[in-house]
């Protein structure tokens, strides 16, 4: 189960890198000290002088609002398959080139 949590975490983090500019102060503060400062929410509550409960609806929401993003703008998913055809280039460059060019074509078109 805790590597549920830190892939969930992960997975935030970079929808954070993503789509932080879209986000409102005030849930960008919330992500950012849960997630990247890894405060408890109990912390976050006492940092921010609101309830536990507050902070955990506005990380909720906040997260929809990232999960949203990336289902109509689909930044991250390109991001993942840019990497991975990095990855296949530099794979095949240590073989054969013939797959690099188009490899390549496939990069710029994501």
């Amino acid at each position: 189960m805790d590597e549920d949590i830190l892939k969930k975490k992960e997975h935030v983090i970079l929808l954070m890198d993503m789509y932080r500019d879209l986000l409102t102060d005030k849930q960008n503060q919330y992500l950012s000290l849960y997630f990247e400062e890894d405060l408890s929410l109990s912390e976050v509550a006492d940092d921010l002088g609101v309830s536990k409960n507050a902070v955990y609806d506005n990380i909720k929401r906040a997260v929809k609002s990232l999960e949203r993003y990336e289902e109509k703008l689909g930044l991250l998913a390109k991001h993942k398959e840019r990497l991975a055809l990095i990855d296949k280039i530099e794979k095949e460059e240590k073989k054969d080139t013939k797959d690099i060019d188009q490899y390549l074509k496939m990069l710029k078109e994501i």
